[in-house]
């Protein structure tokens, strides 16, 4: 697929992750009555791999809009503590679709792992952040040197944690990176064996309300922390309505979130056993999010998350991100 398709299907796509879905729409239909009939048929399993930060993927799963929107099809839902885990699964074939955040794709294609990305959402800045115990003398992301930081390896703590050190003047080896997952770290934060902690929302919101803690940085000014969808091969090749209904489905779910804030709070809740007030912090760090294909912009971004992990030696090569970017046609 050439740089020029790419490109024109991510500029197709701009309109849509700024707006609404209603614009994607007549896009899809087209699509659809130029394309055989063979691509128009929704996949028979869709198995998706999700997180406890993916507020539209837990809509649909708690309203059971996607049982409905495909009767036909066999939807399995699988949760996972962060994003490299989840594209582990996906690339050696046990999820057709999920969403990640920004670093988990870049570590999955420079590891030569078979997938694309296929959507996205607005960025979300504010839903991530370093963090520190209210009487930790760190008072600034220079006061980072030397400090023991637990981040999960590979997420998208990871590129925030790299353009703090970056925009403080330090290097990644004035740190001390320490890789746990976000369960573990937030154990070994509380019990103080860590000076810091790189982590998004809901985790985020979780903490900030129940442990006296202090944000040294958010997200805001060092990365837009996008949001990206990713899909199997399979999916992409053979099933492109089942990724343009999902889209749709996804947007819905999230116009459910801008409109009715109580329903969505209480279905989030009710699945992931964290409090309304928690759950309520993170829905208001996060800006309106309809789904639709990258637009040149989210590239861009998903480059400079490459380049700066290339850049560090924190990935084996250079990779070009445009090369698994699906632009909305035929492969």
């Amino acid at each position: 697929m050439s740089q020029r398709r790419r490109l024109l299907g991510a500029a197709l796509g701009a309109g849509v992750g700024a707006t609404s879905a209603l614009s994607l729409f007549p896009l899809a239909v087209s699509y659809a009555q130029s394309t055989p009939a063979s691509l128009n048929s929704d996949a028979k399993l869709i198995r998706i791999g999700y997180q406890k930060s993916a507020v539209n993927l837990v809509i649909l799963k708690q309203q059971g809009a996607l049982e409905k929107r495909f009767p036909d099809s066999k939807i399995s839902w699988i949760e996972f503590p962060a994003g490299p885990q989840l594209l582990e699964a996906l690339s050696v074939g046990s999820l057709e679709f999920g969403l990640t955040g920004d670093s988990p794709p870049v570590f999955a294609q420079a590891a030569g792992k078979d997938l694309f990305y296929v959507g996205t959402e607005p960025p979300k800045p504010e839903s991530s952040a370093i963090i520190v115990l209210k009487d930790s003398p760190i008072r600034s992301l220079s006061d980072l040197k030397g400090k023991k930081i637990a981040l999960q390896k590979g997420s998208s703590a990871h590129f925030l944690l790299v353009q703090a050190v970056k925009k403080s003047g330090l290097k990644w080896n004035d740190i001390q990176p320490i890789y746990l997952t976000p369960a573990d770290a937030r154990a070994a934060f509380e019990r103080k064996s860590l000076d810091a902690w790189v982590i998004w929302d809901p985790f985020y919101a979780a903490i900030e309300l129940t442990v006296p803690v202090r944000v040294v940085s958010t997200g805001a000014g060092l990365t837009n922390n996008n949001s990206l969808y990713l899909a199997s091969r399979n999916l992409v090749e053979n099933h492109p309505t089942t990724i343009r209904a999902l889209f749709e489905e996804l947007t819905q779910a999230d116009q459910l979130v801008q409109k009715n804030r109580e329903q969505a709070v209480r279905l989030i809740s009710s699945f992931s056993g964290l409090s309304p007030e928690v759950i309520g912090l993170f829905l208001k760090r996060r800006q309106i999010s309809p789904v639709g294909l990258l637009d040149p912009q989210t590239i861009a971004d998903q480059q400079a998350v490459a380049d700066a992990f290339f850049e560090l030696q924190l990935i084996p090569k250079k990779i070009n991100v445009a090369d698994i970017v699906w632009s909305g046609h035929p492969i």
